[in-house]
């Protein structure tokens, strides 16, 4: 299903810092990826890689949960979606928590995601009070 973008979307704040955030973590996963796909001396592998995975596709689906919640009509449906951006976020949140116990020098970058999902929650508060 493809999704009109609104001629107004690029401006929104919000909506630039969840492609920041897309693209910060998924640059941040390609570096944990290089330490965390060796397996270990058991012949299992680390159990963070799926983490890694996770904050790309929780990030990923920020932008078009933004993009439904600006096209939709009616108030109760802007609010679910506004609802899904938020607990996307939280989830983006404990998967970096959880990627912060690998064994990976990536995980020094860690801080600086979470730091601008504070960000991102400071303007989704008032993104959602404008809808």
């Amino acid at each position: 299903m493809t999704y009109s973008t609104p001629s107004h979307l690029p401006e929104i704040p919000i909506y630039k810092k969840a492609l920041e955030i897309f693209s910060l973590s998924r640059r941040i996963s390609h570096y944990l990826n290089h330490d965390l796909t060796n397996l270990k001396e058991d012949g299992s592998e680390d159990k963070h890689i799926y983490f890694s995975g996770d904050i790309v596709q929780q990030s990923e689906l920020l932008g078009p949960e933004i993009i439904k919640a600006e096209n939709e009509v009616y108030s109760y449906k802007k609010q679910k979606h506004v609802a899904n951006v938020r607990r996307i976020t939280n989830m983006l949140y404990r998967s970096s928590r959880r990627l912060e116990k690998c064994n990976s020098n990536g995980k020094d970058f860690l801080p600086i995601l979470r730091k601008e999902l504070k960000k991102f929650r400071k303007l989704q508060q008032h993104w959602s009070l404008t809808l």
